[in-house]
């Protein structure tokens, strides 16, 4: 499919017409964050969960390198050929991104989206028009000066730092386990975390993985706005966590907001009963 093999999980529903569910994970996460959070979503949905092409088991050696746009192209074209013409989104981190290309490209498709991170774009020199818009522009200037250097490398140099990560174990676990500590909210079950770096290790993934990053570097902002509805659960452990003010001039169509007491920016993994909760009431108010 678009000249990889993709791996997915496909759990078909145990209820009557349970509505087909996509869920897309990011970086540096895995299909093991949806392990718990698959079998609470079974009853309403029919869940198709992805590893994102060059992530893990959708990597091989020499596969085109994907970013954002032609994921949601090929999770788009999965959907078809599993024959779900159309399918409810869920997604965070990079999840968010591509399920909010997916609303946007193919809106017929999408019955609506559900989000735990907003993928809204990312100036701190925009004018405040609030209090709260005002913190939140103070707090995404402070992470953009201190927590992304890892997006620096990994979209401009990918494959030099890929070396030393596929050359040593415990340069990988410390790649990669260093997110799960300052993004989570302290729930992370350290068997859960060796399964997510044993994944990348064992496929050699690490450096592919790195080149939605590099794409979204290069490339145009991958969607203006999104008009179906949107549901969001705000973490409060999230990464950035845009006011709603801010994020209605992307998602035209917020139907649910939802402040959660506990988790982080890997919710699935962390708080997969709550998260699971949200899913099920916003596509339960919009009849799917």
């Amino acid at each position: 499919m678009h000249g990889i093999e993709l791996h997915f999980i496909h759990e078909p529903g145990s209820g009557i017409n349970a509505t087909p569910l996509l869920l897309s994970h990011g970086w540096p996460g895995s299909i093991v964050e949806f392990l718990e959070i698959i079998p609470l979503l079974r009853e309403h949905f029919t869940v198709v969960a992805p590893s994102l092409p060059g992530y893990t088991l959708s990597f091989k050696p020499g596969q085109p390198r994907f970013g954002v746009e032609e994921i949601a192209d090929c999770f788009a074209e999965l959907m078809t050929r599993l024959g779900y013409e159309r399918f409810a989104v869920q997604g965070g981190d990079w999840g968010a991104f591509i399920g909010s290309r997916l609303a946007a490209l193919y809106p017929a498709r999408v019955i609506g989206l559900h989000l735990n991170l907003l993928a809204v774009r990312r100036d701190p020199k925009i004018p405040a028009a609030s209090p709260e818009e005002a913190e939140y522009l103070r707090h995404l200037a402070y992470w953009l000066k201190e927590e992304t250097g890892y997006q620096a490398i990994q979209g401009t140099k990918p494959q030099t730092l890929a070396y030393a990560l596929t050359d040593s174990p415990a340069g990988l676990a410390a790649w990669v386990a260093e997110k799960f500590h300052t993004w989570s909210d302290g729930g992370i079950r350290r068997d859960d975390l060796l399964a997510n770096i044993s994944l990348y290790w064992f496929t050699g993934a690490i450096g592919s993985s790195f080149w939605p990053y590099h794409a979204r570097l290069h490339r145009p902002w991958p969607f203006e706005t999104v008009g179906v509805p949107v549901g969001y659960a705000e973490f409060p452990k999230e990464i950035l966590r845009a006011p709603r003010s801010l994020a209605a001039k992307t998602y035209t169509d917020i139907r649910r907001w939802s402040v959660m007491q506990k988790g982080g920016h890997f919710a699935a993994l962390e708080e997969p009963r709550a998260l699971a909760g949200e899913i099920v009431e916003f596509f339960r108010s919009l009849g799917g």
